[in-house]
């Protein structure tokens, strides 16, 4: 048995084989904060790496490099290499990888690194020198990352990085739970998106960016569908800062121009990194349900074209925000809670009523349960389209498609859902099928069901797949925002009764305090 579980182990991908033995190293580290140590280091061999690529190529002095100085940075800059210090390079630190000083060796080195390449200014972690990442466990770890690229995959070691971390991510995602789905959507639900989408060539925007993760997969796509990764652009803005430092590497490990991808922590609405830019495809997976967003200091703003959004909700700014940046043949997809398919409250179903109308939804699509690791709140996607009647596609202006995906998927752990490549397949494609001019799509009970306008209105602009394809639909009708703002109320009522009856206690108390010393 024992050999059994050994060769098990041999076949396990490189990058399990390596999660299992860097959680192994972290010991008593928060996640939170081991993720930019291991993150960080992963980093510092790609760039270090691919350095290293170069300088050989510009010692060697052959064809092209012929009288080329492997120190020049000009050399790197002109073939978008990072240039790397000598203090900084792998080969340096992995010879100090034992020495107790070795966690200020490699801060030092992403100080260097920063200063000789500006586009990396306050991106990379200076985490290394903490007293709680023991030097030994830091050594054990530059070696392990070492090894990820040796023999044949040498070549390969910078796709090779990249795919560690992003599994990495998803493993940080997991081992954070709430908070990481703060800086992380799962990948399966991120390629489902990309493959509707199908963002082959033009300008792609998240204003929520979080790690870059809808970035990577598109370019991902494009690479995938024999298409020209260079043909896309992307633009980007995310508000926390140590979650854009996140996806600044992330991009930078698979050679995708970041310089679009902005930080401010006032966020998209305050502070809209991108005001003129119209983008072919909006991706994105905003805050659920979000009631801090400023909405009071916004009540005129130019982008409330289908109504003003409440305050307490910024569901239907999100919304609003990506049609204002969609070009006039555009398409956007998005993450958004349920309960946005049917509220009315404070002129949420107003505001969906208008974009019904002006025929801007395309496609909705219920989500299962579990899938996002942040929250437990039902989850859908909606897909919005400037232009339905295009001649790319067949004109479908006067409807819109629902898919019902709530039994698709299967569970990873108890509390984790994924959609396999059969699941994304299977709804892409119907989408795809629906909007082609001679598609083979048909309406399939309990699935999907492309429904008029008409329709639409009959059922009060209520956008729940459910309703439409035919399966019971009591659970799609409950109203989070509703339920939540009366469990809110019910909580604080019963705070404010709390609160009576301790300080009718403590005068009681007193009283009984005072006649004792009477």
């Amino acid at each position: 048995m024992a050999k059994a579980k050994e060769n098990n182990s041999k076949e396990e991908p490189i990058e399990k084989q390596l999660w299992k033995s860097a959680d192994k190293l972290r010991k008593n580290i928060d996640a939170a904060e081991y993720k930019h140590v291991i993150l960080g280091l992963i980093f510092l061999k790609y760039i270090s790496d691919a350095f290293e690529d170069l300088y050989a190529k510009l010692k060697s002095g052959k064809g092209e490099y012929a009288g080329a100085d492997p120190e020049d940075r000009d050399e790197y800059k002109a073939e978008n290499v990072f240039f790397v210090p000598e203090i900084a390079r792998w080969s340096y630190l992995q010879s100090k990888a034992k020495l107790p000083s070795i966690g200020k060796e490699v801060d030092k080195a992403m100080d260097a690194i920063e200063k000789e390449n500006p586009s990396l200014k306050d991106v990379l972690p200076k985490v290394f020198a903490r007293g709680n990442l023991d030097p030994a466990n830091l050594g054990g770890l530059i070696d392990l990352i070492a090894n990820i690229a040796f023999g044949d995959a040498k070549a390969r070691s910078a796709d090779i990085l990249g795919h560690v971390f992003e599994y990495f991510l998803g493993e940080f995602a997991l081992a954070e739970g709430k908070k990481g789905g703060q800086f992380y959507t799962p990948r399966s639900v991120v390629e489902l998106l990309v493959e509707m989408l199908e963002p082959y060539k033009g300008r792609v925007f998240d204003p929520c960016c979080g790690s870059g993760g809808m970035f990577v997969q598109s370019e991902k796509f494009v690479a995938e569908h024999q298409g020209k990764v260079n043909d896309i652009s992307i633009f980007g803005q995310e508000s926390n800062q140590t979650t854009w430092r996140l996806a600044r590497m992330n991009l930078a490990i698979r050679g995708i121009d970041s310089s679009q991808v902005k930080w401010n922590n006032e966020g998209s609405f305050l502070n809209d990194a991108h005001k003129d830019m119209k983008a072919d495809f909006v991706i994105a997976n905003p805050p659920f349900n979000d009631s801090d967003w400023s909405g009071d200091l916004l009540r005129k703003d130019g982008r409330w074209k289908y109504g003003v959004p409440p305050s307490g909700n910024a569901n239907y700014a999100w919304i609003q925000h990506f049609l204002y940046h969609l070009s006039p043949a555009g398409i956007a997809g998005f993450v958004l809670a349920k309960g946005s398919l049917t509220s009315k409250s404070s002129g949420e179903g107003d505001i969906r009523k208008a974009l019904v109308e002006a025929r801007l939804v395309d496609c909705i699509i219920n989500l299962p349960a579990k899938l996002f690791l942040n929250t437990q709140i039902p989850a859908c996607l909606w897909f919005l389209s400037r232009n339905k009647a295009n001649g790319h596609y067949r004109c479908r202006t006067d409807e819109i498609l629902f898919i019902d995906a709530r039994n698709e998927g299967h569970l990873i752990n108890r509390r984790t859902r994924e959609f396999s490549a059969e699941d994304i397949q299977r709804i892409a494609s119907t989408y795809h099928e629906w909007r082609k001019v001679k598609g083979k799509y048909k309406d399939i009970k309990g699935f999907c069901n492309s429904a008029s306008i008409e329709r639409v209105k009959e059922l009060d602009y209520v956008l729940t797949p459910g309703r439409y394809v035919g399966l019971p639909d009591d659970e799609d009708d409950f109203d989070f925002n509703e339920r939540f703002a009366g469990l809110k109320a019910e909580f604080e009522a019963q705070l404010k009764e709390e609160k009576r009856l301790n300080k009718a206690i403590l005068e009681n108390l007193e009283k009984v305090e005072m006649k004792g010393e009477g």
